[in-house]
């Protein structure tokens, strides 16, 4: 997995934090992907696991790099990601996501 290729794997296991959204309540949000949804990604905090909505909302997610040079943020719209999981990591071709 890699920066441009992030959309369409699994987010499941992804650390991530909400940078953007219409309710400023998700705003900051972060933690580790627990479960995604069509339109919602659960997110596993100190908190407990917080629904968040897909659409609207901007996503950065911490991708860890090979060879130790650590990690990089990916910013992704929302938007992107809406779609069923199954169906957005195995869409090719003609897709926002690719």
């Amino acid at each position: 997995m890699n920066p441009e290729t992030l959309v369409r794997h699994e987010l499941v296991g992804l650390d991530v934090e909400v940078t953007d959204a219409p309710n400023p309540d998700l705003v900051g949000i972060a933690g580790r992907v627990h479960d995604e949804t069509m339109r919602t990604l659960l997110v596993a905090t100190g908190d407990g696991v917080k629904q968040v909505p897909k659409a609207e909302t901007t996503f950065r997610f911490e991708l860890d790099e090979a060879a130790d040079n650590g990690s990089v943020a990916v910013v992704v719209e929302g938007e992107r990601l809406v779609a069923r999981p199954a169906l957005r990591t195995e869409t090719k071709g003609g897709s926002l996501w690719q």
